[in-house]
């Protein structure tokens, strides 16, 4: 909140794309308009009547007003249908130094301006252009993911059908409710990157791999929607499954939980990389190992091999957050980072008790407790923390699939199957007749 002229109190509140400030004397919305010339002119007047305002420590923020760029919102904001007021002036331009690294006095954090002197998010003015590549274990994240790309055209699903029939009713509940998550958690996926992540980093490399993870997303949720429709015959199952967020209470917290950390505008980013590095590690875990339940009985190739490469994907998104995190110069703490994986651990063991109202041969409820808690305990050192559960890996036929994966090249695409020559370097691709035979 800030002072305006007089004692008019203006509220700044912002989303990706619009930006409002609430005036408790004025009920209508101030609108956007204007232009970079009119923001600059008033600003003398600003410094003039408000610099005094500010102590030391945000007067050197305001040194270089008048060369300040514009990135997100690049019009001064006025009140609607008339010509810019000082209140608004003195707010655009106060957030416009918090997008420049410049933390001033004000109430929470507009999504993705909150001032973290971080590499990752520093003001990069080379990130429109690649070369030269500066973070090379980045780069090579990406363009695993690229090697990596696939498509639902490559799924057989002509077998899963009668697989599915012969499936007993609480295996079907189960796998329904698996199915009904991840239909909508790769968009909520989609959702962080788009609004912050790909926003915050400013790293072209990094930028690179979020805007192919963004693609691979929504590869995923267009798989889990054609299995759903391609098994749930009923229409209104079937309706019930693809609005699971809205009818869904385990569903729904899971997803509500993943949104919360997309609005949070107080976290900083590493505990926010933190939360969604739990989203693709740790909900997603139990659901992708219930599928591989599935493969090691023989049933629904379709179904597993998808699976194979949508967990392949998810992994390598893990990773990419973990190796992102060691970047970090302010890392949260180690209790601030046990304290969100913990809470996702809970929402999980939730969902699976309520997505295993039976035991299963072969697997039920306790496991899957286990195996989340094993999950965890892997990301924790992955982080470079201490595990806290201290378990084992209750399921056996999941160390066991990168064995299984390797099935003959010529029968099907595996999924450790990379695009021919992607992952090669420049030299390495270059032509010689100087090559033995």
């Amino acid at each position: 909140m800030f002072a305006g002229s007089g004692n008019t109190q203006l509220r700044l509140e912002l989303t990706s794309s619009r930006c409002f400030i609430y005036c408790p004397t004025k009920p209508k919305f101030f609108s956007m308009a204007g232009e970079k010339e009119i923001w600059q002119k008033i600003g003398e007047g600003f410094v003039q009547e408000y610099y005094n305002q500010f102590d030391n420590t945000n007067r050197m923020g305001l040194a270089n007003l008048y060369n300040l760029p514009f990135k997100r919102i690049k019009h001064i904001i006025t009140e609607q249908d008339s010509q810019p007021t000082i209140d608004s002036c003195i707010l655009i331009m106060v957030f416009g130094q918090l997008q420049n690294g410049f933390e001033g006095k004000y109430e929470g954090h507009p999504a993705g301006t909150k001032a973290e002197d971080e590499p990752l998010l520093r003001e990069n003015p080379r990130r429109f252009v690649i070369f030269p590549i500066q973070y090379p274990d980045i780069w090579k994240m990406y363009k695993q993911a690229q090697a990596s790309f696939w498509t639902v055209e490559e799924v057989d699903l002509s077998k899963d059908l009668v697989h599915w029939d012969l499936l007993k009713p609480d295996e079907k509940h189960f796998i329904s409710h698996v199915l009904a998550f991840f239909a909508a958690s790769d968009g909520i996926v989609n959702e962080n990157l788009v609004q912050r992540f790909s926003q915050e980093v400013q790293l072209p490399e990094a930028r690179s791999f979020y805007s192919f993870q963004i693609l691979i997303e929504t590869v995923h949720s267009e798989m889990y929607s054609m299995l759903i429709n391609t098994y749930i015959r009923d229409l209104k199952q079937r309706d019930h499954l693809f609005n699971a967020i809205q009818t869904m209470p385990c569903v729904q917290r899971k997803a509500d939980w993943a949104l919360q950390w997309i609005n949070d505008n107080k976290s900083t980013f590493g505990e926010r990389l933190v939360a969604f590095a739990a989203v693709e590690g740790i909900f997603f875990s139990g659901s992708f190992a219930a599928i591989y339940w599935l493969k090691k009985r023989g049933l629904m190739p379709g179904l597993t091999y998808s699976n194979e490469l949508i967990s392949r994907d998810e992994g390598l998104h893990c990773n990419f957050a973990c190796l992102l995190y060691s970047y970090l110069l302010k890392k949260p703490s180690e209790e601030r980072v046990k304290d969100i994986l913990s809470k996702a651990v809970g929402i999980e063991q939730e969902f699976l008790t309520e997505a295993l109202p039976v035991d299963l041969i072969g697997i039920n409820c306790c496991l899957m407790n286990q195996y989340i808690e094993f999950v965890a305990d892997r990301l924790l050192v992955d982080l470079g923390l201490a595990k806290v559960y201290n378990v084992e890996n209750p399921f056996d036929f999941m160390e066991s699939i990168s064995l299984e994966g390797k099935t003959n090249f010529f029968e099907k695409r595996v999924a450790e199957y990379q695009r021919f020559g992607v992952m090669s370097g420049i030299m390495d691709s270059e032509f010689t007749l100087d090559a033995d035979f």
